[in-house]
């Protein structure tokens, strides 16, 4: 149970075949708090249907021990193979429908617009992206580059959806006065 009611805990994730990173914080406010975070990491050799299998499954074991209130997930990178990308929007499909499924809000965001929030830049490098996430999350030593990752997308989250509701109130209040 959480101290304070105001509490958000947020499940970001940084979606892959090969490893699916997750990260959990806790948000009050604008202070943020490092819960937990990891890597899935399906065996290379199942089937496709098997690896997005796991991971769906793995990330509805991830719901039910740390009970996220929302979840955020990177979205998916065009790049040069096709087919590549194809996968990975079969990886992000297989996470998003974990929360889906239990009627957790999924805010998607792209990968610059997350490296800007955690870095401030763009076009960060991992490391960058890593050093700044153990800067923000006292404590935190995230285990991977897929976890840092997880956990950033997580920042990004709870930075952008505090101004979202700090700009939804204030527009109220200036339709209501």
């Amino acid at each position: 149970m959480r101290a304070d009611a105001r509490t958000i805990r947020i499940l970001g994730l940084d979606p892959g075949l090969r490893h699916t990173g997750w990260g959990v914080i806790d948000a009050v406010d604008n202070r943020l708090s490092f819960v937990a975070d990891g890597a899935i990491a399906p065996k290379a050799d199942l089937p496709l249907a098997e690896r997005l299998r796991v991971l769906f499954i793995e990330v509805q074991a991830l719901i039910v021990r740390f009970a996220p209130h929302e979840c955020a997930i990177e979205e998916t990178f065009v790049n040069q193979n096709p087919t590549s990308t194809l996968k990975l929007g079969h990886a992000r499909a297989a996470a998003m429908l974990a929360p889906a499924m239990a009627e957790i809000l999924v805010a998607e965001y792209k990968p610059n617009l997350i490296k800007k929030s955690v870095v401030g830049a763009g076009h960060a490098e991992k490391q960058q992206v890593a050093a700044m996430v153990k800067i923000l999350l006292p404590g935190c030593t995230p285990g991977s580059h897929d976890a840092a990752d997880a956990l950033a997308v997580a920042i990004c989250h709870a930075h952008l959806r505090e101004t979202a509701l700090r700009q939804a109130a204030a527009l109220a209040k200036a339709v209501g006065a």
